[in-house]
C-alpha cells in the first residue's frame, strides 16, 4: 500500500512552514492545499479533498491572473472529485472552465490540454454521452501521440478510456483491442501490483463477462482483487468494484450464495466512501436484492 500517512505528514509540514513565512494568498499555499487534496482523493476521502482543492482555488483567484494555468489545475482537481462522487454537472462545469483557461494560455499540443479532454470525456462517458466521450478521448489521444513515447502510461489511460466506451456500446472486438493496447503498455511500464494494471485486467474481465466467458472473467477479477488488496486502503471504492464484479460473474454462473456474499462485501466497503444516495451504491444494492430471491 502507498505510504499515505508519510505523504500527509510531509505535505502538512510544508503547509505549516509556508503559512508561517508567506502571506495568506501566496500561490505556494495553494500548491500545498492541492498536494494535501490529492492524497485525500487518492485514498477516497472525497469531501476533504474537495475542501482542500477549493482552498487552493480561492488562494489562486486572489493571487494569479484569471487565465493562469494553475487555476486550470485546481478546476480539474475539483472536477475529478465531483465526477467520483456522482456530481456530474458540477464536474463538467469545472473541467470546461479548466479547458477554457488552458486553451487561452497553453499551446494546442500541451499535455495539460490532453488531461482536460480526458476529464471531460470521462464525465460524458459516465452520463452516457458516448459519442461526445469518444470525441474528447480522441482529442486527448491525438495530443498524447504527438508528445509521448509509445509506451507512456498516459497513452494507456487513453486507450483504456476509449475501450470502455466501445464496451458499453457493445462493440467487444474494439473494446478488446483498446484494452489490450492499454494492458501492454502498463505491463512494460508499471510494477506488477500497480492499481492501473489492476484496472486493465478488470476491464478485460468485464468484456469476458459481457461475452459469457465466465471462467476467464472470474480468473481476471480474482487477480484484480489480489492486486488491489496489496496496493489500496481496505475501504477504497475500487475494492468494492472488485467484490461486485466477482459477485456478478458468480450470479451469471448461477452460484447465487457466492454472489450474495461478494455483493454484501462490496456494499460494506462502498458505504464507507460514497454518499448514501450515490448512483453506484444504489446499483450495488440493486444487485444484492436481485440475488436474494434466487
Amino acid at each position: 500500500m502507498g505510504n499515505y500517512p508519510k505523504a500527509f505528514s510531509s505535505h502538512e509540514k510544508a503547509l505549516e512552514i509556508r503559512q508561517q513565512s508567506r502571506p495568506t494568498n501566496h500561490p505556494d499555499l495553494a500548491q500545498s492545499y492541492n498536494n494535501i487534496g490529492v492524497v485525500h482523493s487518492t485514498i477516497g476521502n472525497y469531501q476533504k479533498a474537495l475542501s482542500y482543492f477549493e482552498k487552493a482555488l480561492e488562494v489562486q483567484q486572489q493571487s494569479l491572473a484569471s487565465n493562469h494555468p494553475d487555476l486550470a489545475d485546481s478546476y480539474n482537481n475539483i472536477g475529478a472529485v465531483h465526477s467520483k462522487i456522482g456530481n456530474y454537472q458540477k464536474a463538467l462545469s469545472s473541467h470546461e472552465k479548466a479547458l477554457g483557461i488552458q486553451q487561452q494560455s497553453l499551446p494546442p499540443n500541451h499535455p495539460d490540454l490532453a488531461q482536460s479532454y480526458n476529464h471531460i470525456g470521462i464525465v460524458h462517458y459516465k452520463i452516457g454521452n458516448y459519442q461526445k466521450a469518444l470525441s474528447y478521448y480522441g482529442k486527448a489521444l491525438e495530443v498524447q501521440q504527438q508528445l509521448l513515447p509509445s509506451n507512456h502510461p498516459d497513452l494507456a489511460s487513453s486507450y483504456n478510456n476509449i475501450g470502455a466506451v466501445h464496451q458499453d456500446m457493445g462493440d467487444y472486438p474494439k473494446a478488446f483491442s483498446y484494452y489490450g493496447k492499454a494492458l501492454e503498455i502498463r505491463q512494460q511500464s508499471l510494477p506488477s501490483n500497480h492499481p492501473d494494471l489492476a484496472s486493465s485486467y478488470n476491464n478485460i474481465g468485464l468484456v469476458h463477462n459481457d461475452m459469457g466467458n465466465y471462467p476467464e472473467a472470474l480468473s481476471l477479477h480474482e487477480k484484480v482483487l489480489k492486486i488491489r488488496q496489496q496496493s489500496l486502503p481496505s475501504n477504497h471504492r475500487d475494492l468494492a468494484q472488485s467484490y461486485n464484479n466477482i459477485g456478478l460473474v458468480h450470479e451469471n454462473m448461477g452460484i447465487y450464495s457466492k454472489a450474495r456474499t461478494f455483493y454484501e462485501r462490496a456494499i460494506q466497503i462502498a458505504q464507507q466512501s460514497l454518499s448514501s444516495n450515490h448512483p453506484k451504491l444504489q446499483m450495488l444494492r440493486n444487485n444484492l436484492e436481485r440475488v436474494k430471491n434466487k
